[in-house]
């Protein structure tokens, strides 16, 4: 952290605990114990909302690997994000006389402003989970054409059967079709991703237009956002405004807010880090990880928040990786194996030796692999953005009316 910033971060680098024992002992030279009992309650549940937001980054930065940006991590993300909306949402509700006051009303409003934003790129990487959906239906063509029986203990009566699925030009002729198609779509979706006015966006299948009991009387409130975005939107400038002039609390705000304010900041942190770490994984509209993210080190969950930050940055600069429509694990197996797979199918020679038969058995059983593994794990997570989405949705609706604000997105 530059100089400067340690600077103007001095005071808010005090502990919370000194902040809220500097309360205590006015509240008690006042002699007001409610009042006392009011700030111990509210100091527990800031210390249990930073102790819980470091224990889930903790656990987010000890992946390996193998398992960073892969579909089981992105879930545990948005597991996490979860979790701290909701018990951010409970240090508000239970501190309206808090919250419907300078300057923590401001700081709140500023957090659902920047929320609001997260709603376009919750559409945005349910299009992408889509775009994957597609392409594995290209890999489900492959995996359908080389299909072979690999059942060695079949009976007579199935002996003509294996001699039916032995493989020929034709099936091969299908897959490289199917093979070629994939390509061609990811080129295509890098294009796009690194280019906004390459592609129109229209976001067909809305979050919006869920009619459950719970959000049908909000439709109203998001639905210009969940609709339709430009061919000019960008995930990266949607990012970008999300972390602009975010900035940690003040050692006055702090005191002034009795700590909330470290709260509010925290949580906008990790938003902004949710949101950026789904774009570097799913495909989406000018995808760009160029964001401003710097985080007080006297903070406990920043040590593990800006390794990952970094981490996910190591990711993108691999020579690999440089160019990739999205850095999901899967997304990067997938094109690995269909690409193996094309070069062997352009080298192949009819009648198929036994020895390239089993060869495209192995093959094939890799890209099987890959498919359940996306098939497994895309539902599970479209459901979770659209809870995300839903979740910011509810909560910014109850917010408000704490604040006495109108609900207009």
């Amino acid at each position: 952290m530059p100089a400067t910033d340690y600077h103007h971060h001095s005071t808010f680098g005090r502990s919370i605990l000194s902040v809220r024992r500097e309360q205590q002992v006015h509240s008690l030279d006042n002699n007001s114990s409610h009042h006392h009992h009011q700030e111990a309650g509210l100091e527990m549940e800031l210390e249990c909302f930073q102790k819980h937001v470091t224990q889930r980054f903790t656990d987010l930065s000890s992946a390996g690997p193998e398992h960073l940006l892969s579909l089981p991590w992105i879930r545990d993300l948005l597991d996490a994000f979860l979790c701290c909306q909701e018990e951010f949402r409970a240090i508000l509700f239970n501190n309206k006389h808090l919250v419907s006051r300078p300057p923590l009303d401001r700081m709140v409003q500023d957090f659902f402003d920047r929320a609001v934003k997260a709603l376009d790129l919750c559409n945005a990487i349910r299009d992408g989970i889509e775009q994957i959906r597609d392409w594995k239906k290209l890999l489900d063509i492959v995996l359908c054409a080389l299909h072979t029986n690999s059942n060695h203990n079949s009976n007579a009566s199935n002996t003509t059967t294996h001699h039916h699925r032995m493989l020929g030009e034709g099936q091969f002729r299908r897959a490289r079709k199917a093979l070629i198609d994939l390509s061609v779509s990811m080129l295509d979706e890098k294009d796009s991703s690194s280019s906004a006015s390459s592609i129109a966006a229209h976001r067909n299948r809305s979050f919006g237009r869920q009619k459950d009991h719970h959000h049908h009387r909000l439709a109203g409130h998001f639905r210009s956002l969940s609709w339709s975005v430009s061919r000019s939107w960008s995930a990266a400038r949607q990012l970008q405004a999300i972390g602009n002039n975010l900035v940690a609390p003040k050692g006055s705000e702090v005191i002034a807010t009795g700590g909330v304010a470290v709260a509010v900041y925290t949580m906008n942190s990790v938003l902004l880090f949710a949101m950026w770490a789904l774009v570097a994984g799913i495909p989406c509209q000018d995808r760009g990880l160029q964001v401003h993210f710097s985080v007080p080190r006297q903070l406990p969950w920043a040590a593990p928040m800006m390794s990952l930050h970094e981490r996910v940055l190591e990711e993108s600069r691999k020579r690999e990786r440089r160019n990739a429509c999205g850095l999901l694990r899967e997304i990067y197996r997938m094109d690995k194996c269909a690409r193996a797979m094309a070069d062997f199918a352009d080298s192949v020679q009819f009648p198929l030796a036994a020895d390239k038969e089993g060869e495209v058995r192995q093959r094939v059983e890799e890209l099987k692999q890959v498919s359940e593994v996306i098939k497994e794990g895309l539902d599970p997570l479209e459901r979770q953005v659209r809870e995300v989405f839903h979740r910011i949705v509810h909560s910014r609706t109850e917010g408000l009316d704490t604040l006495g604000r109108p609900n207009h997105l």
